[in-house]
């Protein structure tokens, strides 16, 4: 496909939870400073108006309640990732949000999922990026090279370990996200010179960000293959993406900001299992309720094995 080809959006699951409790009450990554003033009801507007805008491109939203105690808890990317209907669960690095791994690990169970326990420090798709039938993982401040080889054994798909080296850009998915099932975006500062020659080797024709746009959050977004969630102050990244063929859709997180999380932190998505090629797809004439997406079965809590 020419790179200014206009481009096709697919609907899409999204797992998310609101701020109702979120502050900036502990420092775990360089954005955030303990004593800085988080206004709460400005972070759930600005996060209500994601979520419409999310249903407003035809895509499902469900989120998870939020528990007191917990203000990082509406960074939902970070507490699974799911593929083709298997869900691994996370192991956070930090003490204050180990708890977050259970509230959406008995999400996952009430709606019928089993969900793998990680077993090792692993930060779901804040450090899991799939795309182009493999699993790009992120390493060096969060999720740990042990985790990256237990996805690959659960999942059954080529693991890619990339290397992160600039503190700000802590998890994968503030440096790089996936255009569509084929290229990716990502700013090559964020990665070590090894990781960042087998990115150019895997991804080509990747568009390559600037500083200024990842240090906007810009590559803290959400592709539906066609629209690109976006912060709004990713100027540059959002022309580049219209030259491409994509939409940007600019959405202001400012406020969660704060905490170093954007739009794709607030968005977990939940990729069912897929239908063999062989089975013939009807033609859907209404939206399924989230109830009766593909599920994978049981309602079971597993531990990892290495």
């Amino acid at each position: 496909m020419p790179r200014n080809a206009p481009r096709r959006a697919r609907p899409r699951h999204y797992l998310t939870c609101e701020p109702r409790h979120f502050a900036v009450e502990y420092a775990i990554n360089p954005w955030m400073v303990p004593g800085t003033a988080a206004d709460t009801a400005l972070a759930r507007a600005q996060w209500a108006e994601l979520m419409r805008t999310y249903e407003r491109y035809g895509h499902t939203v469900d989120t998870v309640p939020p528990a007191p105690g917990l203000p990082d808890m509406v960074f939902a990317a970070n507490a699974a990732v799911t593929l083709d209907g298997l869900v691994l669960g996370s192991r956070f690095h930090a003490p204050q949000r180990r708890p977050e791994a259970a509230e959406y690990a008995r999400w996952f169970a009430a709606a019928g999922w089993t969900v793998r326990r990680a077993g090792a420090v692993c930060e779901g798709e804040g450090d899991f990026v799939p795309v182009a039938g493999m699993l790009l993982a992120g390493h060096g401040f969060r999720t740990t090279r042990t985790a990256h080889a237990r996805a690959q054994e659960f999942f059954g798909v080529p693991v890619v370990s990339l290397r992160l080296v600039d503190p700000r850009f802590y998890h994968l998915d503030v440096a790089l996200f996936a255009l569509d099932d084929d290229t990716v975006a990502y700013w090559p500062g964020a990665f070590s010179p090894g990781s960042r020659a087998v990115l150019r080797r895997l991804f080509p024709g990747a568009l390559l960000a600037d500083e200024a746009d990842a240090l906007a959050f810009g590559l803290n977004s959400v592709s539906d293959g066609r629209h690109v969630f976006l912060a709004p102050r990713a100027t540059g990244l959002a022309a580049q993406l219209a030259a491409r063929g994509y939409v940007p859709v600019p959405v202001d997180l400012s406020e969660l900001h704060k905490a170093g999380g954007g739009i794709k932190c607030c968005t977990q998505e939940i990729r069912p299992a897929r239908v063999p090629a062989t089975t013939p797809v009807p033609t859907p004439t209404a939206q399924l309720p989230t109830a009766q997406l593909p599920t994978a079965p049981g309602r079971t809590i597993q531990e990892a094995t290495p």
